[in-house]
């Protein structure tokens, strides 16, 4: 799409500076004053420039107007992302947690079971 695009604005130079070439050499070969045709010549070169300063003015408000929104784009993606990424931290923490309340609890059960036993045996040794 880049391409594109300076594509198209070569073309754009291309034909304005076709124009201003073929609207010089019009009035130069034109049965005119010399002091006229300076004139001329002189009047369309500004008309060309204006022309210019005013495509060069749209062409720099689309890029920022474009700049703009794919600012706006990205950091919404980034916080449907981060808001997802947390979201899934979170139940991971969750899940974590959950499990070693679980196994916790079944580690000092069995630890319980297992001292009972020992002192059971000891007790028989005596």
């Amino acid at each position: 799409m880049s391409k594109r695009k300076n594509n198209t604005a070569g073309v754009l130079a291309g034909l304005l500076a076709g124009a201003a070439a073929g609207v010089v050499l019009g009035m130069l070969y034109a049965p005119e004053e010399g002091k006229e045709t300076r004139k001329k010549i002189k009047k369309k070169a500004e008309d060309f420039k204006d022309q210019a300063v005013d495509q060069y003015g749209k062409a720099t408000e689309k890029a920022k107007n474009q700049y703009h929104d794919v600012t706006e784009k990205v950091k919404n993606q980034y916080q449907n992302i981060s808001g997802q990424v947390k979201e899934t931290a979170e139940k991971v923490a969750s899940s974590v947690k959950e499990g070693y309340e679980k196994y916790k609890d079944q580690a000092i059960s069995k630890t319980a079971d297992v001292v009972k036993d020992v002192e059971s045996e000891l007790d028989g040794l005596k």
